[in-house]
């Protein structure tokens, strides 16, 4: 029976200067293993939160995350943040195999692995070069061949494309998709791009605004695997975004109208 993720009951409060603030109201997902799943919702809905504690980097003050997903010794999850986090002192090869070298993977073995990602991501002639000599986008590439290097049954993936510019960001799918649909792994993407999460995803939530909870569930009926460009001219692509747009809209103007009424009382 295949694996899965099942989220119940999530809640998180945070203490405040002002008072406690509730991040997440009760939150139940169940996330098959292999689907690709994308998260949208308004700023500060607590979508990063529910990623964190998907991770493990943080507990929830009520509810539970239990895992059934097969990892044969493997990492059950490891997370890509937004932020580019390689390591500045290692080359690219020392860091696409970082993971592999602290699972105690031989050198000759992780560097044959972490080569074969390179390869896959058009990095191998960069494999010597240090980060500070790589473009922003072949910095995101590098950290997500580390990901997939590592081989996590799980990724957990918040906003990894954000600081790429649109040209870059297209190149970058690409890449995703090519390597998802080699690996079929368990993906739970953040975005604040409703087009990226059509392009990737194969269900999309959309959370509410704080306190965050899943106001909808929008299946991606488009067959794999995806071309990008070809994507966005699809008449489905575009029935979809709208369905999710008119889901996540009212949640944007609430947010707005919550935050002129809190500059107006200021």
């Amino acid at each position: 029976m295949p694996g899965k993720i099942a989220v119940r009951g999530i809640t998180k409060t945070f203490a405040g200067v002002h008072g406690d603030i509730r991040a997440l109201d009760p939150v139940y997902l169940t996330i098959p293993e292999g689907q690709f799943l994308c998260i949208v919702g308004p700023s500060g809905c607590g979508k990063t939160t529910l990623l964190r504690i998907i991770a493990g980097l943080e507990q929830p003050t009520d509810g539970e995350v239990d895992f059934s997903i097969a990892h044969d010794g493997k990492p059950l999850r490891s997370v890509v943040f937004q932020e580019q986090g390689i390591f500045p002192w290692m080359s690219v090869l020392q860091n696409t195999g970082f993971g592999l070298k602290v699972r105690g993977v031989g050198r000759r073995e992780r560097d044959a692995e972490a080569r074969r990602y390179l390869d896959m991501l058009g990095l191998t002639p960069f494999a010597d070069a240090y980060p500070r000599q790589l473009s922003g986008g072949m910095r995101q590439r590098v950290n997500i061949a580390r990901a997939f290097a590592n081989d996590p049954a799980i990724l957990l993936m918040d906003e990894p494309l954000a600081s790429l510019d649109e040209q870059t960001k297209l190149l970058v799918q690409e890449d995703l998709l090519r390597l998802w649909d080699g690996s079929h792994k368990t993906v739970v993407y953040i975005t604040h791009s409703l087009d990226e999460a059509i392009v990737l995803g194969d269900r999309v939530i959309v959370m509410t605004n704080r306190p965050g909870t899943i106001k909808t569930v929008v299946d991606i009926d488009l067959p794999r695997p995806r071309n990008v460009l070809d994507m966005q001219s699809n008449e489905a692509f575009f029935d979809i975004r709208s369905r999710i747009w008119t889901a996540l809209r009212e949640e944007v103007l609430t947010l707005r109208e919550r935050e002129t009424a809190s500059d107006v009382s200021a």
